[in-house]
Order: C-alpha cells, then structure tokens, then sequence
C-alpha cells in the first residue's frame, strides 16, 4: 500500500457523500453536465484570504498569480479579494481585464514576451517585469512609438533560492529576471529614457512549507532590494517580493505555518531602511490561494483485474490533472489526496489502483491505494487540484479535450 496525501481541512459530507458549498457532489457533476469536472469552493477560497490577512501585516498587499488559474469565473472572485493580479502572458491579461480587474493592479512577469504583448502592457497602463535589458529597451522602443510612458519594473535574479521550495527561481544562472548586479545600471537607463519607475520584483522559488525558510527569504528580498535601490539612487515605489507558500500534497507533508511567516515579516516591516519607507510591498501568490479549494472529479467507467492487481480505470486523467500522475517535475511518484466522492465516510475495504483513460502508463491518479470499495458509475475525486490543474495540463492529448470547470 502507498499512503495518500492528506486531504485539506473543510471539505464535509452530506449523506455520507463529499459536499462543496453544502452541495453534494453527485448534484453539481449533473448540474456541470458530466465528468471530468474541477469544481472550486468560493468559502475555501474566501477562507485563505481572510487567513492571510489576519497574519500578514497590514502594509503588505496581496497579490494573485493568474497562473495558478485563470477559470473567468474564479479570477472575477479574486479580483474583489486581492489588491492586485500578477499575470505572466497577453493571454492572461486579456482574462484579467475581461474579470474587470484594472490594468493599474497588474504586473506583467515572464521571459519571452512578445512585442505584441509588451505594447498592449504599454498601452493599457499594465507594469511590465522586465527580464531582460534586452527586453526593457524593447520596451522603451515600443513606448516612444506608441507615444505614452511604459510602466517599467525589473525582475531581479538574486544570487539566494529559497530553501526546500519544489522550484527554485533564484541562486544561480536563470532564464528569469535580470542578475542582481546588471540591476542598478539598468535601473537608471530606464528611469533616464523617461519610463515610469515601478520598482523590483523577486521570486526566489515557490512550494515551500517550511515557514522558517520563507521568513529568511523575504528578510534577504528586503535586504536586497535595500541595497539594490541606494544603488540606483531612487526609492523604491513598489517590491514585489514574490510568495512561494506551499500546500500539502503528499503523506507527511505539513501545513505551512502562516502564523511564524506573519510574525517574522512584521518585524522587518516594522523597521525598514529609507529606501523602502515608502514602498507598496506585496507578496505574490497563486497555489497557496486555490490550491486546496479545488476537487477533480472523475467517473469510474471500469474495474478491472490484472495480476492479482485491481485498476478502477476512469473517464478522466493526466490530461486534466498532470501534476497528481506525477508527471509535472516530480522526480519520485506519490499519491495527492485521493477519495471515492460518493463514500466519503466509508471506511477503506481493498487496495487499488486508479488510472484514467489515456493509452499510456504514465496516466495514473493513485497507486495501490487504500479505499472504499468502488464499482462502475461511482465518483473519484483528487484533492488539491485548485492550482496548475486544468490550464496547466496537456488536454488535447489523445482529442480527449479539456474538463469542465464550476465555482461553487
């Protein structure tokens, strides 16, 4: 048997059947129109803001990563809950402008953009995190064609990761932001061409739970930017101090613990050098937001004995929910959270394996799980699929094409 991760505290049942919203499941599948289905709970989500809030200080502003889902109906949810979207592409700032979030309270992050997508940042007054002085100068050349002012921060490459984070963004050679000690010089190329100077933006990993280890990150990001900014010889008007706060996916994993992460951060709020009296500070955050507000459901269509071994074979799989097969950077495979929907409460009866409806082996959602027994028709849910789910899988693999999405 290989144990399943822990499943998110205030998920409840009703009738001994997994419930969202009160809600149970088996309704809002016929309600959606089928299976596969993501459904997100809007209380879940209220939940996690309002738990950032009361432990972050006051002075910092929270920040959505679109990334992490971009569903139109979750983003217009966020958009009255969070200070401010953090988009990576033009096609996530087309999603956020349609959520009627205003092009003021975004930044703009990621290698590669395109000129198409640079100019319509320029033009709708969204801050652009440039990676790049090749890309800022772009910037620059797009901004005095068009004839307005580009918004312009620099992404910085420190020479720090963040400890235990499942994908490190800093500490030595990246395709992201620009390294630490080209930042000052290109800092006053661009506030001397005329740009609006918008500041630093500093991501150093991400899916961390270890609470310490984020606490001494941010300590380093304000030191950093401290340093960065008398060097450039302008305060700062705004840190991005990227975000990294991780959710327990497997057995063993542990809840971060806000509470250490808010402390630690208000005493260094409390006590800022000059260069930073003045700044907005924002943490960026995308998974620890959605990622356990979210279910995968998918209907059993088969049992099946092979072996000695038992398969529910599904009618979902890794097209929709990539990471929970394993195959989205994970190096040794484990279980995410894993329950028959429609016996919630029952205790476990057989081990089994539960593989969806791909022709290939990679396509697992569970190995040699313990569960109730399940039959033909009953309901697989996969937990903590609220983040890098359905936009973030492969879902016109096979034609089999993309799952339906709910906010509940």
């Amino acid at each position: 048997m290989k144990p399943l991760g822990p499943i998110p505290a205030g998920f409840a049942a009703v009738d001994g059947e997994l419930a969202i919203g009160g809600q149970p499941v088996s309704a809002l599948v016929e309600e959606a129109g089928g299976t596969p289905l993501f459904l997100y709970s809007a209380a879940m989500i209220r939940q996690r803001v309002a738990l950032l809030r009361a432990n972050l200080p006051k002075r910092v502003r929270l920040h959505y990563a679109v990334k992490a889902n971009p569903f139109p109906p979750l983003l217009a949810l966020m958009r009255d809950l969070v200070d401010g979207f953090d988009i990576a592409s033009g096609g996530e700032l087309r999603l956020a402008l349609e959520a009627g979030q205003g092009p003021a309270a975004m930044s703009f992050a990621g290698p590669g953009k395109r000129d198409v997508e640079l100019e319509l940042a320029i033009l709708r007054g969204v801050t652009l995190n440039v990676e790049s002085a090749g890309e800022a100068r772009r910037a620059l050349r797009l901004a005095e064609r068009i004839g307005t002012r580009a918004r312009l921060a620099i992404r910085v490459n420190p020479s720090f990761e963040l400890r235990g984070s499942g994908m490190k963004m800093g500490g030595g050679a990246k395709p992201f932001g620009v390294d630490e000690a080209q930042v000052p010089a290109l800092a006053r190329e661009v506030i001397a061409a005329g740009a609006e100077w918008r500041g630093l933006h500093v991501f150093a990993g991400s899916q961390a739970l270890d609470a310490k280890a984020i606490a001494e990150t941010q300590g380093r990001v304000l030191d950093l930017a401290a340093r960065l900014a008398a060097e450039i010889g302008h305060k700062l008007p705004h840190l991005n101090m990227g975000g990294g706060f991780g959710i327990p996916y497997f057995a063993g994993d542990r809840p971060l613990d806000i509470a250490h992460v808010g402390e630690a951060l208000a005493e260094r709020v409390a006590v800022l050098p000059p260069e930073l009296a003045e700044a907005e500070l924002a943490v960026e955050l995308g998974r620890y937001l959605v990622g356990e507000a979210g279910v995968y459901l998918t209907r059993v269509v088969d049992r099946k004995e092979s072996h000695g071994a038992t398969f529910l074979v599904t009618d979902g799989g890794l097209h929709h929910v990539l990471a929970a097969s394993g195959n989205f950077g994970t190096v040794v495979r484990r279980n995410y959270p894993v329950a028959i929907a429609n016996r919630f409460e029952a205790g476990a009866e057989e081990e089994v394996s539960i593989v969806g409806c791909l022709c290939t082996p990679m396509d697992r959602l569970a190995d040699q799980a313990s569960l109730p027994r399940a039959e033909e028709g009953d309901l697989v849910a996969v937990f903590c699929t609220g983040a890098y789910g359905a936009s973030a899988s492969p879902s016109a693999f096979l034609g089999q094409g993309p799952a339906l999405e709910m906010l509940v």
